[in-house]
């Protein structure tokens, strides 16, 4: 199963178990924020961002193809700017961000998600989930800049604080040190005061 599917598994079952608004941090191509759309129901709302244009027309058209382009608002932002971006009252009700990162596919290899901006969204989205709720990172160690920046979403899912976040890692053991890997982080409950 490739990591992909296992953030999907994790995403689902947040949304199940609590509803509320998703973002794809990262659209890319759109597959993810499709899949979103499916999994957040009839009644749910997307957001999903992206830098590039071409990356928003791809997913706009994909969601078109599949009659699911009203659920999903659409955001030619970087993923670091979602905190100005969301309408504030979905603030702490959101049920899962996805990150996939690295390049769009079919693209410029060197136009690629970057360790500083992709660890102040990661901050930023932890404001915006609820408590149950996960954020999910595939991250691409392969690539140009994609170990550092993996190592550096390592680093930062490891130095959550354990009464307030549960972390995961989940890789290929037998696919070598250049192989896509997830990460997930649920937000705790709040403790009782």
């Amino acid at each position: 199963m490739r990591c992909t599917e296992w953030v999907h598994l994790l995403v689902e079952r947040a949304v199940a178990e609590g509803g509320g608004p998703v973002i794809d941090a990262t659209a890319g191509n759109g597959h993810d924020t499709l899949f979103l759309a499916r999994a957040s129901g009839a009644g749910g709302r997307v957001h999903a961002f992206d830098v590039q244009a071409g990356a928003l027309e791809e997913t706009a058209r994909r969601l078109r193809e599949h009659g699911l382009d009203g659920r999903v608002c659409l955001h030619h932002q970087p993923h670091e700017r979602m905190g100005e971006t969301l309408p504030p009252d979905i603030r702490g009700r959101v049920a899962a961000v996805l990150f996939n990162l690295g390049y769009l596919p079919g693209s410029n290899k060197r136009v690629i998600t970057r360790s500083e901006t992709t660890l102040a969204a990661l901050g930023e989205a932890l404001d915006w989930v609820r408590p149950g709720g996960v954020v999910t990172v595939v991250a691409y160690p392969g690539h140009d800049g994609g170990a550092e920046e993996a190592a550096a979403v390592r680093g930062w899912a490891a130095g959550l604080e354990a009464r307030r976040f549960d972390t995961l890692e989940f890789r290929s053991l037998n696919r070598g040190g250049v192989a896509p890997f997830g990460i997930a982080v649920w937000k705790r409950p709040s403790p009782a005061a």
